[in-house]
């Protein structure tokens, strides 16, 4: 048994997720997809698909004869659209997976904190760099208590379309945001980077966690295993080097504007996501991990739901 599938977006997010539900899922089927641009090669692309298809938006959308087949959507669009959206989803009884940095649900990271929210009708899937920096810091987290974390995340500009570009500054608030209330750390920060290097750069990610003291080797045991268990559903995601440490001691503090002094213990990891090149380019590691991580999501609910009403 499958549960019906729609997405509303119909840029590069929505058309690489519809190719990854089409490809790879077993619990979901492909129904609807809606955009703005009856001009957009993922409006075109669906309809070849065999996928029924609107250019009328959430409101062409919900007015298609498909969509009383349609169990969870996914909003692929902006923050701004999302909020309206999500309360005609809601108020229509459907699962919304939100790819978009609006967080009217709560924040997830699939392999972190999924299963507190399998209830929660509203997921949202935090940013690219929150999912691929936050379960590091989570990882650092089940060892030591985590003071603060700052993440650096830097993608190739041809990634960043006109959506990524809109949502700058949401970006880095709700990934700050989550790094604290998901990643567990005291304090979060998040820096986003657009690199416009040619030929473009595989999306690369830095994560500075200061922490209590302790067990070095423990550290990284379960930075790898963490880094083990996304590439479950993220093949393209790893660690460039080794984790990194450095101790601070009380004769020479660190000082972080907003937090101030720190002394304890400094890991430093390096990350690497690759694309698995299903409609996006290997580069664009940054959207393939959303996509990515709202398939496994939205996967897992269906399982969660469907063996519940077994």
């Amino acid at each position: 048994m499958t549960v019906g599938a729609a997405i509303i977006g119909s840029g590069n997010i929505g058309t690489d997720l519809m190719i990854k539900i089409m490809r790879r899922s077993t619990a979901l089927r492909m129904v609807a997809m809606a955009g703005v641009d009856p001009a957009s090669d993922g409006l075109a692309r669906a309809a070849r698909m065999g996928v029924a298809t609107t250019a009328g938006g959430i409101d062409g959308l919900v007015a298609l004869p498909e969509f009383a087949d349609v169990g969870v959507v996914f909003d692929a669009t902006s923050a701004g659209a999302h909020r309206h959206h999500a309360d005609v989803l809601g108020q229509l009884g459907r699962t919304v997976i939100d790819l978009t940095p609006a967080a009217v649900g709560p924040y997830v990271v699939p392999i972190v904190n999924l299963d507190r929210h399998l209830d929660a009708p509203n997921l949202n899937m935090v940013t690219c760099g929150g999912q691929a920096t936050i379960p590091m810091v989570a990882a650092v987290a089940r060892v030591a208590t985590v003071h603060y974390a700052e993440i650096v995340a830097s993608i190739a500009s041809k990634s960043a379309g006109p959506g990524t570009r809109a949502n700058i500054d949401e970006f880095t608030e709700t990934t700050s945001r989550a790094i604290e209330s998901v990643g567990g750390a005291g304090r979060g920060k998040a820096v986003i980077i657009l690199n416009p290097a040619e030929p473009p750069l595989i999306m690369r990610d830095t994560v500075f966690c200061l922490s209590e003291d302790a067990d070095t080797a423990a550290v990284s045991a379960s930075v790898e295993a963490m880094v083990a268990e996304v590439q479950r559903y993220v093949p393209g995601y790893r660690l460039k080097q080794a984790v990194q440490f450095e101790r601070i001691g009380g004769n020479a503090p660190l000082r972080i504007p907003g937090y101030g002094e720190f002394t304890g213990l400094k890991s430093t990891i390096f990350l690497e996501v690759e694309g698995a090149g299903h409609y996006l380019p290997a580069y664009a590691g940054n959207l393939d991990i959303m996509t990515s991580a709202a398939l496994a999501a939205a996967e897992r609910l269906v399982e969660k739901r469907l063996g519940r009403a077994a």
